[in-house]
């Protein structure tokens, strides 16, 4: 489903990727770990296509990222990646499923199919009850509910999350953890997690150890 060839990338003279290379199947579960400034987020960035690399190859799907245009590369990543970031990123004056269909409307779905698709995963997250709220009447774990509902809506083939039980309390982060391999037997999609949680991480189909910028 993904795979790195030799990423390279630095910011100014702060060389921050140093040869990456790594192959992710479909339907595994990852978890990228490593020390604070290792180079996870940025790893992340690049592999959802938000970032470039300096130099290296990054092939999702088959498809080689770097031969993309900017139009090509948002219009794939809206179609086959899914974000979910640790502060949610929820819009506050939209509900619930408001902000589960904002992916969709983007992709230019139909209206009637995206809000379908919406309330089916609000149920599937136990969140049915919870549509019409807005942010500020969630509580933290339901916001990370949402986040990874708005995630699914145009079914992706990849889920990147960047720690996303960073922000919760221990029961919250333990119920989503949860629902990530729910969702990946349920769904079959492929998650791809920075996280510092060790349980987490443990639990992963695969751990990717970031140490300066390298695969430990």
């Amino acid at each position: 489903m993904i795979e790195a060839k030799e990423i390279y990338k630095s910011y100014g003279e702060l060389s921050v990727l140093k040869g990456i290379s790594f192959k992710i199947e479909a339907s595994e579960i990852v978890a990228i770990m490593g020390a604070s400034g290792a180079g996870k987020s940025t790893l992340l960035h690049i592999i959802g296509t938000l970032d470039k690399s300096d130099r290296g190859d990054l092939i999702i799907d088959g498809a080689n990222i770097n031969s993309f245009n900017a139009k090509e590369l948002a219009h794939f990543r809206n179609q086959k990646i899914g974000f979910v970031f640790q502060f949610h990123h929820l819009l506050p004056e939209f509900t619930a499923i408001e902000n589960i269909c904002i992916p969709g409307f983007i992709a230019k779905r139909n209206e009637k199919e995206v809000k379908e698709r919406a309330m089916e995963l609000l149920t599937l997250l136990n969140l049915a009850d919870r549509a019409g709220h807005k942010p500020n009447q969630l509580s933290g774990g339901e916001q990370q509910r949402v986040a990874i509902a708005r995630a699914l809506i145009n079914d992706p083939a990849i889920i990147l999350a960047d720690e996303p039980s960073g922000n919760l309390d221990s029961k919250s982060a333990a119920e989503l953890h949860n629902l990530i391999f729910s969702l990946r037997d349920q769904l079959k999609q492929t998650f791809v997690i920075v996280t510092h949680n060790q349980e987490l991480a443990d639990s992963a189909d695969r751990k990717i150890i970031i140490e300066d910028g390298s695969i430990k």
